[in-house]
C-alpha cells in the first residue's frame, strides 16, 4: 500500500509519501524476529553492490545503535542530478547515509531513521505480528520527504525503486528462513572458516551461515584484527592448524578473478591462487584432525569450466569428460589439490559454480550499463547455451553443502533451466524494459579479455545438468531466469 500527502517547507515543497509493504511467514514471530537481530541480516537484506555498511551499526538495532551507508543505486543517484542535491551528500561513488534506531520492542517492533542523506526525512518502521496460522506478518512502513522540485516523476521512481527493494527484501527473509527449516543440522551451531569471504559469494554466505546462528571465521591475508579473523598466508602454506581447533567445518573460495586479459602473468595466478590456497587449507585441516581438533568438512569452490568452453549439443554432468583449454586444466588441478582431505576422512564437496547473477559483479554487472542505455543484446552466438545460478541460490547451496552431512562429491551448481545466449539477452531486456536488439560485435571481447579470454569466458556454450543437486535435497528460490534477474535486480 502506498499513501502520500503534500507539504509546504520553510523554503520549498516537500513531498510526503507514507509507503507500505506487508507480507506474511510460515514461521514463529519469535524466529522471524530473531533473525533481523542476527549480525548478517542487514547484508542479506541489501542487494548487492548498492547499499553498502561503511561504519557500525553500533548496537545492532537496538535504541541508539548507528549505522553508515553508502548507496549506489543508479536509480537513486539518479534523482539527485547537481545541484539539486545536498552538498554534503554528493559523494563518488555513491549517496552518504546515516540512519540511528530510535526505537525497540523485542519480538514486535524496531525503527530507524535518518540522521543525514539525501532526504529531508526517513522514517522506517518494522513492525511483526502473529497470524492466525501460526505465522508472522511482518510490515515494514516507511515514511520519507522528498524535494518537491523532484516532481511526480521523481516521486514514481522512487516509488518503484521501494517496491524492488522490498520485494527483493521478502524473496531474501522467506528463502533463508525455508533453508533453516528444511535443515534440521542448521539448528546445531557450527564454527565455519571461510577463505575469500569478501568476494562476491564469500560475503553473502558468511552473512547467511551468521544469520543462522553459526560461528564465522574469516582468513585474512594480513595480521587478524578482530576475533572473527584468522591470519594466513597462502602464497608461502602458512596457516597454523592449532587456529582450527574446533572448527567444524572449512569453505574454500579463495581464488584471483577470471576476468580480465589472459595474460601470462594472469594465468599464472589465476592457477596458482587457487592451488596455494587449497593446498594450504587441506594441509593445515589434516594437521588439525590428527591432533584430535579439526574440522570434518571441507566445501570446495569449483567451475564448470572444468567441461572446456564449448560443448554443443551435449548435457553435462559430474562424470562427463572434462575439457582440454587453459580453465579446464585449472579446474582440474584445483580440485585435485583438496584430494589429501578427503584421503584424511574428510568430507569434501566440490561445487562447479555456473554464470553467477549478480548486478555487482561478473557478466550480468558488466552487461547492465549497455542495457540501461539501450544498447544491449546477446553477446556471443544466439543459440550457444548458458548454464545460469542466482547469486543467492548459490549461497545457499554452499551453506547446504556445510550443514548436510549427506552431501559429499562434485556437485553441478547451476540452474535447473540453462537459456540460449538470445533467450538470455531478450529476458534481461525485458526486466529492464530495454530492448535487447544490438549484439555485442565479436572483436568487442577480444578486445577486452585478448582472443584466449574472450573463448573461455564468452564465447562459451555449455549445457549443464543440476538433476544431482536437486536429488541431493536443495530447492531453488530462483528457479528459472526471469525471476532469477528480477531478484538480481530488485525489480
Amino acid at each position: 500500500m502506498v499513501t502520500h500527502r503534500w507539504q509546504q517547507g520553510p523554503r520549498r515543497g516537500w513531498i510526503v509519501t507514507i509507503f507500505e509493504h506487508t507480507a506474511t511467514y510460515p514461521h514463529p514471530r519469535e524466529e522471524v524476529f530473531a533473525w533481523h537481530e542476527r549480525p548478517g541480516a542487514f547484508v542479506r537484506l541489501s542487494p548487492p553492490g548498492t547499499i553498502v555498511t561503511v561504519d557500525g551499526p553500533s548496537d545492532g538495532i537496538r535504541v541508539g545503535s548507528r549505522r553508515a551507508l553508502r548507496i549506489s543505486s543508479p536509480v537513486v543517484a539518479a534523482l539527485w542530478p547537481g545541484k539539486t542535491m545536498p552538498a554534503p551528500i554528493r559523494t563518488a561513488p555513491g549517496l552518504r547515509w546515516l540512519v540511528e534506531h530510535t526505537a525497540y520492542e523485542p519480538g514486535a517492533l524496531f525503527v530507524d531513521e535518518q540522521v543525514s542523506g539525501p532526504l529531508r526525512s526517513w522514517r522506517h518502521e518494522h513492525i511483526f505480528e502473529d497470524t492466525p496460522e501460526g505465522g508472522t506478518r511482518v510490515t515494514d512502513r516507511v515514511t520519507y520527504e522528498l524535494p518537491a522540485a523532484l516532481g511526480p516523476l521523481g516521486e514514481h521512481r522512487v516509488r518503484q525503486y521501494l517496491e524492488g527493494l522490498f520485494r527483493f527484501r521478502e524473496d531474501q527473509l522467506r528463502g533463508d528462513l525455508a533453508l533453516q527449516a528444511r535443515l534440521p543440522e542448521s539448528a546445531t551451531p557450527r564454527v565455519v572458516v571461510v577463505s575469500g569471504a569478501s568476494g562476491t559469494i564469500g560475503t553473502q554466505l558468511c552473512a547467511l551461515l551468521a544469520n543462522g546462528g553459526h560461528t564465522v571465521r574469516r582468513l585474512v591475508r594480513r595480521p587478524a584484527r578482530a576475533a572473527d579473523e584468522i591470519s594466513w598466508a597462502p602464497d608461502l602454506g602458512d596457516l597454523d592448524p592449532a587456529q582450527l581447533a574446533g572448527v567444524e567445518a572449512v569453505v574454500n573460495l579463495a581464488g584471483r578473478s577470471i576476468g580480465g586479459r589472459f595474460s601470462e602473468q594472469a594465468k599464472h595466478e589465476i592457477l596458482w591462487s587457487r592451488l596455494d590456497a587449497t593446498t594450504t587449507l587441506a594441509k593445515a585441516m589434516v594437521a588439525a584432525r590428527r591432533a584430535g581438533e579439526g574440522p570434518s568438512t571441507l566445501v570446495q569452490a569449483s567451475a564448470i569450466g572444468v567441461y572446456g568452453a564449448r560443448r554443443p549439443g551435449e548435457l553435462l554432468e559430474e562424470d562427463s569428460a572434462t575439457g582440454q583449454d587453459f580453465l579446464a586444466d585449472v579446474v582440474r588441478r584445483w580440485e585435485a589439490a583438496s584430494e589429501r582431505a578427503e584421503d584424511a576422512g574428510i568430507r569434501r564437496v566440490m561445487l562447479r559454480t555456473g554464470i553467477v547473477l549478480t548486478a555487482s559483479a561478473g557478466a550480468l554487472g558488466l552487461q547492465l550499463p549497455l542495457f540501461l542505455a539501450g544498447a544491449g543484446g546477446r553477446l556471443t552466438r544466439p543459440q550457444a547455451v548458458l548454464s545460469w545460478i542466482g547469486l543467492d541460490d548459490m549461497a545457499r547451496i554452499y551453506a547446504q553443502a556445510v550443514l548436510d552431512p549427506t552431501w559429499s562429491g562434485v556437485f553441478n551448481a547451476v540452474a535447473p533451466a540453462p537459456v540460449t545466449a538470445g533467450a538470455f539477452a531478450t529476458q534481461l531486456g525485458h526486466v529492464l524494459h530495454r530492448p535487447s536488439l544490438v549484439p555485442t560485435p565479436a572483436f568487442g571481447p577480444r578486445l577486452l579479455l585478448g582472443k584466449e579470454g574472450a573463448e573461455e569466458l564468452v564465447h562459451t556454450d555449455q549445457r549443464v545438468s543440476a538433476a544431482r543437486l536437486e536429488a541431493a535435497g536443495f530447492r531453488f528460490e530462483q528457479p528459472d531466469l526471469t525471476a532469477a534477474l528480477r531478484h538480481a535486480l530488485a525489480r
